[in-house]
């Protein structure tokens, strides 16, 4: 049977050899890297059956790892690993197309369980339709954000669960998250300062 490739992207080398160790004697293949902006491009460029990526990271955080790879390879599993206190964050990334996540400290037993999950995720799931198809759902979105601040706060505090609202798709909701500016207008055209506006303030958030 071919070993399954995992890629595993943590700014925390401890944790890097925990799950090198782990998996490798479960007969996974395994790559590791300490930064998010290359473990993204490996995970596009490279052959993996799985990525786990760590949500909080200095260069790239877990959820633009998660946008980008998904964007890139709609059907790949990916899994956040996350530190106590962004618990909830990493629930909100399961909302947008994540798998699974992995709390730490976690034990063998735990890692091995949630990647088995994931990949029967994967396997017996379609993968979720990564285009922009609601073009003016995500356009009424941006022009509420500019002037309603109840809508404003809501995003801020409640993320994902603010736009239940909307008709939009987990890609479609994970890039007005992230402020993914470039992704919508090659998508919906220019867009004005007021739809803006939003997308810009998202671009520094240290979740993404």
């Amino acid at each position: 049977m071919q070993k399954k490739r995992v890629l595993v992207i943590d700014d925390e080398r401890i944790v890097l050899d925990s799950i090198t160790k782990i998996l490798k004697n479960e007969n996974f293949e395994v790559d590791v890297t300490l930064s998010g902006r290359q473990g993204m491009e490996w995970a596009i460029a490279k052959s993996y059956d799985i990525v786990l990526t760590d949500l909080r990271m200095p260069d790239i955080g877990g959820m633009r790892v998660l946008r980008d790879v998904k964007r890139a390879k709609p059907a790949m599993p990916v899994v956040m690993i996350t530190g106590f206190g962004s618990v909830k964050s990493a629930v909100q990334a399961m909302k947008l197309g994540a798998a699974e996540y992995l709390e730490k400290p976690f034990a063998p037993d735990d890692l091995i369980r949630v990647i088995q999950k994931a990949l029967h995720i994967a396997a017996t799931t379609a993968p979720e339709d990564q285009s922009l198809v609601h073009k003016e759902e995500i356009l009424k979105v941006l022009e509420r954000a500019a002037t309603d601040y109840v809508l404003v706060y809501n995003l801020l505090h409640y993320g994902v669960e603010a736009l239940d609202e909307f008709n939009l798709t987990a890609a479609e909701k994970l890039a007005i998250l992230s402020g993914d500016i470039q992704w919508i207008e090659s998508n919906v055209g220019k867009l004005s300062a007021n739809q803006r506006k939003w997308l810009e303030g998202r671009l520094g958030a240290e979740i993404w």
